[in-house]
């Protein structure tokens, strides 16, 4: 009897231990708060950088540009796995390296990409007051690490980025980066602000669906980054919100602050008396933009539109510059209907038709009966906006084709809506105060990055370390958390759209088909009078700067005058009555070397060196890809309200071939200004020959005898397509000159 006692009581025991080993899982208590990192790698040499600008100048001396300045090229969004989604991508059974933090963004920007700035990035969401003290050390110590002698290898910018996403196209904002211009406790804000809505709520009441705490049973070896994913979002939701009611500037550094929109948040922030540069972003991403939004809403000044300096027109998760006449659904949103295929546009509701009707031909229906069936499942995909592709049961993502992509757009987001790329902002006026009211933006390119890795661009290799490429490892994790679905039902399934929203989250979109559409990213460059934060923080604030998709081309873009004097240069402004002339300059990006130079090899320890270059930096060698051409673009503001921007962005406006070796100059005129007698907007795209880019054929549609693509196969973050495949093919890499505004003035 005794023993059996004993064998109960021990049963019992391990039982409890069991239980509340588990709980324990569930409750975060295994888990450890992740920390910052550690920079490792010292200064790089004061005589390497002097090199660089030397290289530099030459090149653009030998192309007739200016040589009284510089051009410093950074990156102005970085994520670290202090945000969600980032802690998520980095999970083992992701495909992920277990963690990125924030110290190897430093490290990465002197020694991988050799940036001259950079800004570090993280959701607000997600940065409990903890994070933001650590981070905000964390990017000063860089600082100090990268600057012993007074000529700094990097410079580091302090930043969060503001996520909003709204479920319907009237409550939606987009996402905006806030950027810090010293590192000083007076510039910084007290703590970093959320965005209300899908974000907060998913993170802050509903984070167990992005990452159940039972994962960790799937992978044991590896199962503390689990325990740690749990904690991480228990932090968050255990810091408390701050008083909505009381102002910004007079609340405690420890609470959860939210901004409700984007003048909320520069209300906040002016509340605390800083003055950021904000940059909106992804503002095409159809990943979570909802179809039919657009910059209307934005455009008032509740919006404080004046406040956003610059905008991100291109980044690793895709182009948002270019304006297209057709649009994913039509009409209102309590009467939305399916528009019918262009040309140029498949629109997702009507593959989600196609799809149905095809599978109910298979079936040997009726054509009437499989027609009606398709026009249902059309309205069903278009009522449900983004979650359309959820109304289709059984549905694989090759079914999709090239449905809802823009087809003609230089490596465009995925899900693409013009209605909100930056060339519909910019041909936008509000009349309400009389005086027209105007976006005016200066161009960046960032890389969006995910992994702490600024400026990845550089070289196309390393789709799941210099992207946001990541997925399910086997096909049995993915079956775990989708589970599969056999059956494909010849019709479509009606649901709610309240509930949907209710509930929003990564369900809704369709994030295996996103993975195609990831490239290593783009580049903020600046011309300069030094290479210092303030020179830098003052080329941003005048919009002297200009965006690239992730190489290092020079450009120059000036309004001039007869003698060639500069009236205006890229970003600028100027009046004129008459006709307005124009100089653009370029010069292509320099071809690169394999591997590392000396000065990374030497720099950082060699097992540093591969966990965060991969075996490639940046390798410049002294020969440049040549520019091939030179896009103008013009658009004139509505001067009249409801004026059709259709007939208003004039892309491409000009064209110049270019075959020069040294780089590619072109003047312009545009002699129907004084007749038009309205403000026009002129920018220019360098176009180079091209070269190689992962995920630079998106879909990789396979194409018929007409152009139609007929059969896709994407590159997966997942299991299904090999670590080894690239997915490289070649593109035009390019530079966006800001633009210059040139207001009417009669002479």
């Amino acid at each position: 009897m005794r023993i059996w006692i004993i064998a109960g009581t021990v049963l019992v025991a391990l039982l409890a231990a069991i239980g509340l080993y588990v709980a324990g899982v569930f409750l975060g208590w295994h888990g450890h708060s992740r920390g910052p990192g550690t920079i490792t790698g010292d200064a790089i040499p004061a005589a390497v950088v002097s090199e660089r600008a030397q290289a530099q100048l030459a090149a653009a001396d030998a192309a007739g540009g200016p040589t009284e300045t510089q051009i410093l090229f950074g990156d102005l969004h970085v994520h670290s796995t202090f945000s969600t989604d980032a802690f998520v991508w980095a999970l083992p059974m992701l495909r992920g390296e277990g963690a990125n933090p924030i110290a190897d963004a430093c490290d990465f920007a002197r020694y991988c990409s050799a940036l001259d700035f950079w800004a570090m990035t993280d959701h607000a969401e997600a940065l409990t007051p903890a994070r933001w003290a650590q981070s905000v050390d964390t990017v000063r110590q860089c600082a100090a690490r990268s600057q012993p002698g007074g000529v700094p290898d990097v410079i580091p910018f302090m930043g969060f980025e503001w996520t909003q996403v709204g479920g319907l196209p009237e409550d939606h904002y987009g996402h905006k980066n806030v950027i810090f211009e010293t590192l000083d406790d007076a510039d910084i804000a007290a703590r970093p602000i959320a965005a209300a809505g899908t974000t907060v709520r998913v993170l802050r009441e509903n984070a167990g669906s992005m990452l159940p705490p039972e994962i960790a049973f799937l992978d044991l070896p590896n199962r503390q980054s689990y325990y740690d994913f749990t904690r991480f979002v228990s932090e968050v939701r255990d810091t408390p919100l701050c008083d909505a009611e009381t102002p910004s500037g007079e609340l405690p550094d420890g609470c959860y602050e939210i901004a409700d929109t984007p003048g909320d948040l520069v209300a906040r922030l002016e509340s605390q008396d800083l003055d950021p540069i904000i940059i909106p972003h992804g503002s095409t991403w159809g990943l979570y933009t909802p179809p039919g939004t657009t910059w209307d809403k934005q455009l008032v000044p509740d919006m404080r539109p004046e406040e956003m300096t610059l905008v991100e027109i291109y980044s690793g998760h895709g182009n948002s510059e270019e304006y297209r006449s057709w649009r994913p659904n039509l009409g209102p949103i309590d009467d939305l209907t399916c528009p019918e295929p262009t040309e140029d546009y498949l629109p997702s509701c009507w593959r989600a038709g196609d799809i149905i009707e095809d599978r109910c031909l298979a079936d040997g229906m009726d054509a009437a009966t499989c027609a009606e069936r398709a026009r249902i499942a059309r309205q069903n995909s278009v009522d449900v906006g983004l979650a359309g592709h959820l109304t289709v049961e059984g549905e694989m993502v090759a079914d999709w084709l090239d449905a809802g992509q823009c087809r003609d757009c230089f490596l465009p987001a995925m899900n693409y809506n013009p209605g909100t790329s930056v060339q519909a902002a910019m041909a936008l006026s509000n009349f309400d105060s009389g005086t027209p009211l105007r976006y005016r933006w200066g161009f960046v390119g960032s890389s969006d990055t995910h992994t702490a890795r600024p400026g990845i661009g550089y070289k196309p290799f390393g789709r799941h370390y210099m992207t946001d490429t990541g997925g399910a490892d086997t096909q049995a994790l993915a079956e775990r958390f989708v589970a599969p679905d056999d059956a494909a039902p010849a019709q479509s399934i009606a649901l709610d759209r309240d509930a949907l929203l209710a509930n929003a989250g990564f369900q809704m979109t369709e994030v295996e088909r996103q993975a195609s559409f990831f490239t290593g990213g783009g580049l903020a460059a600046v011309h300069t009078s030094g290479r210092s934060r303030e020179a830098i923080w003052d080329a941003m604030e005048r919009r002297e700067v200009y965006a690239t998709s992730g190489l290092r081309q020079l450009l120059w873009f000036d309004m001039i005058n007869e003698a060639g004097d500069v009236i205006a240069p890229m970003g600028g402004e100027a009046d004129s009555g008459d006709v307005p002339r124009f100089r653009v300059r370029a010069v292509g990006s320099p071809v690169q070397n394999p591997g590392c130079p000396d000065v990374s090899i030497h720099g950082l320890d060699p097992d540093r060196l591969e966990q965060l270059c991969r075996g490639e930096c940046y390798n410049p060698t002294d020969a440049r890809y040549r520019i091939t051409r030179i896009e103008v673009v013009r658009i004139r503001p509505q001067i009249l309200e409801d004026e059709d921007i259709n007939l208003l962005i004039e892309d491409v406006w000009q064209t110049f071939d270019c075959d020069g070796a040294d780089g590619c100059t072109a003047t312009f005129e545009d002699p129907g200004f004084a007749d038009e007698a309205r403000d026009t907007i002129y920018y220019v795209r360098a176009i180079q020959e091209p070269t190689g880019q992962v995920n630079g054929d998106n879909l990789r549609c396979e194409y018929d005898e007409t152009g139609t693509c007929v059969a896709v196969n994407p590159c997966f973050g997942d299991y299904r397509t090999e670590m080894s495949d690239e997915c490289v093919a070649d593109v035009e890499h390019r530079a966006w000159s800001s633009p210059i505004y040139v207001g009417y003035r009669p002479l």
